[in-house]
């Protein structure tokens, strides 16, 4: 089983909605079985609070379930996950300078990479912003998601072969 985090600053609304998207196609394509997928924060300072109400409100009127509560991102996590997928740039960089001995920098990777429209260098926090900003995060993550889908299924079907 393939194990895949999402993180972003406070793991309450880029990192959950993350989640519960690739969760949703995850289990339309079948492949529940073969993956299991989590997310966190940089920060603990939302920890153990559930996510953002704006956020979950967002996700549920494009059919996504955001169950669960904040927690932060620790080191073991480099360990558990095969693949660990850093929000925007800046928690990309702090994941790497968490990596000191850049023993794990093969595992971490930034969202936007799987996005299809290069319009953005990451995903924006909209933590501060209005519904607007919840929707264009929602539409970064699907479209990145179904690019990650897409590359998890490339990665798997040519490991078959071999």
């Amino acid at each position: 089983m393939k194990k895949i985090l999402f993180v972003c600053l406070g793991n309450i609304c880029r990192s959950p909605a993350a989640e519960g998207i690739l969760k949703k196609y995850i289990n339309e394509s079948g492949l529940e079985n073969e993956y299991q997928i989590d997310s966190a924060g940089l920060l603990d300072y939302h920890e153990g609070e559930t996510y953002d109400p704006r956020m979950i409100k967002h996700a549920q009127k494009r059919g996504y379930d955001l169950p669960g509560t904040s927690r932060p991102f620790v080191f073991s996590d480099f360990e558990k996950y095969d693949l660990i997928i850093a929000l925007d740039n800046e928690i990309f960089n702090s994941l790497k300078a968490l990596d000191k001995k850049n023993k794990y920098s093969t595992k971490i990777v930034k969202m936007i990479d799987f996005y299809s429209n290069k319009k953005f260098d990451g995903v924006p926090d909209p933590y501060y912003s209005g519904a607007s900003g919840f929707e264009l995060v929602l539409d970064i993550l699907e479209d990145s998601c179904q690019g990650l889908l897409k590359k998890l299924s490339s990665d798997d079907s040519t490991k078959h072969q071999k």
